[in-house]
């Protein structure tokens, strides 16, 4: 009898799922959010499944310390929308980067990543930190660099 190779569907419970640390300081803001979603989607690893959470946890260090290109630091804006009539509010990189300094890394990587219930789940699997320090040591995450070589 024939034996017939079939594609084997994992499950998120399957999945080893481990933690991660990045340096951020002095990575391009748009080139390090790609490689985190990337690693927090899974798809680096042979057993990604669209439909399943596969990923790994990033833990993310220096976020304050992350770089725009070009005239990009000057011209950045962040809106958002109250709901209201004339309701829109925008902030200015600098601005942001002095109030929440994670919140920028945050909605590039959340950008980056499916707009679905998936895409809600897989968020919590990031930690920004401005600073050096985490409450992540428990977890022994192993430190990885995203530089460009």
């Amino acid at each position: 009898m024939k034996q017939e190779k079939l594609t084997k569907s994992v499950k998120t419970e399957d999945a080893n799922h481990k933690w991660f640390l990045v340096d951020a300081e002095g990575q391009v803001l748009g080139r390090l959010a790609s490689k985190i979603a990337m690693i927090i989607r899974g798809k680096n690893k042979p057993i990604f499944t669209t439909n399943t959470d596969t990923g790994d946890f990033v833990v993310v260090i220096n976020a304050e310390k992350v770089r725009l290109t070009g005239k990009r630091e000057n011209l950045k804006e962040y809106k958002r929308h109250s709901g209201y009539p004339g309701g829109q509010t925008t902030t200015a990189y600098r601005d942001m980067l002095a109030k929440k300094p994670a919140f920028i890394l945050e909605n590039a990587v959340r950008g980056m990543l499916p707009k679905t219930k998936l895409g809600n789940q897989l968020i919590k699997k990031l930690k920004v930190y401005a600073g050096t320090n985490h409450p992540h040591a428990a977890q022994q995450p192993e430190a990885i660099s995203l530089m460009e070589k």
